[in-house]
This record gives structure tokens, sequence and C-alpha cells, in this order.
């Protein structure tokens, strides 16, 4: 797999000059022009970027789907991530781009906290859309970052990785809005997923298809797992993981009370490769074995 190991490589491949700095850049999307070049056909890059753009056409495939780019007006993208560009449909339009190494971080507490904005593994098309204001907000951040990439000495990393802790920190406040503004369609993406849910547990799906995971349910609702879990945390105040976990624990309890079904049996049919992790997440979630729970009904 091709690999842009650098800011400069990258600004080499959009036909732009040498970045002021080595590690993090501000490129003006209307100014970039795709080099024509065997890299966009499969490769991973080693910086983060943040993608404010307008107008922008084409189709990049991040992780295993194509998606529309033009879909949203911010979206993210992290480091090691497989993407494709087809260059045949690629249009910039205008707006910005954010990069920046992920060796900018070391040594600073973003380093941990990036891992907090669960944003950054969102697929293109669920993208934040933002309000004229929150644009602005964000364009006026991404100057400051622009400007102060100018003035390299012993205070730049500081000075624009606090920007751009900002920057996530206003994005992270317009996801959770843009929660809210999308009431409507997320309910029906709850009750879609309980669907799935429902669907997989009560056709008995898991003797055939194996444990149910929060991957598994995130491609049966063509969303990303952090996407997924982001929104039902926020309607519901569980992730995904917790959902599976309850349904799971639901069916076990009802294989218990109704049959004669061995522990180990009831395991192997809930899809658990071994009898005893499914006996330790029962205890976890209810503070008794399964033996336990089945002898209150003798």
């Amino acid at each position: 797999m091709n690999s842009i190991a650098s800011v400069s490589d990258f600004h080499r491949l959009l036909s732009l000059p040498q970045p002021k700095h080595p590690m993090v850049s501000v490129i003006n999307l209307s100014e970039s022009i795709f080099l024509e070049d065997e890299i966009w056909k499969g490769f991973v890059n080693k910086f983060y970027c943040i993608a404010l753009k307008r107008d922008a056409t084409g189709k990049i495939r991040y992780g295993q789907q194509y998606y529309d780019y033009d879909k949203g007006v911010l979206s993210f993208t992290a480091p090691n991530q497989v993407q494709y560009l087809d260059l045949q449909n690629v249009h910039c339009g205008a707006g910005y781009l954010l990069i920046f190494h992920e060796d900018f971080l070391l040594n600073h507490p973003l380093a941990t906290r990036i891992g907090e904005f669960g944003f950054f593994s969102y697929a293109v098309n669920e993208a934040l859309h933002l309000s004229e204001h929150e644009e602005d907000d964000l364009i006026d951040i991404l100057l400051k970052i622009d400007r102060e990439c100018a003035h390299i000495d012993r205070h730049t990393q500081e000075i624009v990785l606090a920007q751009i802790e900002l920057l996530l920190n206003y994005s992270k406040r317009f996801y959770e809005r843009q929660f809210i503004t999308r009431k409507n369609s997320n309910h029906q993406l709850l009750a879609k997923f309980e669907e799935v849910l429902n669907d997989y547990f009560e056709n008995n799906k898991y003797a055939q298809d194996g444990l149910l995971t929060v991957q598994s349910v995130a491609n049966l609702m063509n969303l990303s797992p952090h996407y997924l879990s982001d929104m039902l945390r926020f309607l519901t105040g569980q992730n995904t993981q917790q959902h599976i976990h309850e349904k799971l624990i639901a069916k076990a309890k009802e294989k218990l009370s109704t049959t004669q079904l061995s522990v180990s049996q009831i395991a192997y049919e809930l899809g658990f490769e071994h009898p005893q992790s499914f006996s330790t997440l029962f205890k976890k979630k209810t503070q008794t074995t399964p033996v336990e729970f089945r002898e209150k009904f003798k």
C-alpha cells in the first residue's frame, strides 16, 4: 500500500508549494490541483485531516465503502486509514484542509485526548453539517493556525495545538447540535437499530453468524461504529455495545429460565466460542452466575 509520509509530500500531490511548517498545514482547496498519480488508487497517510469544504465533488473510499465527497461540510480522517480517490470525478471546490502529522502531537496532552474525538473514524457520508456562523467560527481558527505556521519557534506547537483542540471541541459541540436538529432522522436510526437487534436475536441468527458485534451492527446499518455509538449514547445514554449486551443477557435469561439447555449449550447458541466468556459477562451484568440465576426458577 502506498504511503503519503509527510505534509510536504501531500502538498506536492496537490500541486502546492512547500508548506510553511513541516508538520502542519492549512490548505486552501481552491488553490489545489490533484496530480495524476497512481498513489490515489490506494494510499494511507501519516496525518490527521479535517476538511471544511464547499462545492467539492467526487468520490473517496475511506475504509471499505465509497462515499460521495460532496456530502456534508466538515469531515475528519485519521492516520493510517486506507483511502482511495477517483481522480476522474474530483473537483476540489472551495474550502480548507487542515492536516497535521501524528508526530506533531508527541509530548502534548492532545496526543492522548484525540482518541476521545470519535468523529475521526466517522465515514465521510456521516460528515458534520454547519450553519453559516459555525462555519465562520471554524474558518477563524483555521486562519489563526495558518498565520501561526509562519512563526516556527518553541511556542509554535503549543499555540497551534491549542487552536486544533479548540476546533475539535467546537466540532464536538456541533455534532451534538446535529444530533438534536436531526432528531427525527436519528430516531429513525434508533428504530432501525432496534429492528436489527430484534431480528438477530428473535430469529436465532447468532447460531449461524456468531456473536453480534458493534462492527456487524454498524455494517448492517451502513454506519461507522463510532457514529452509531455516539448517536445511541446521545439518544439513550448507552453505546452500541451496552445495547447489544442488554439484548444478549435478556435472551440468556429467557433460555436459562425456560429451557433445560446447559450453560455451555446456551453460551454456544448465543455465539460465544467459550462458555466461560458467557458466564463472566452474565455475572458482570447481573451480579449472579447463570447457574445461580437458573436456581431461582426451580
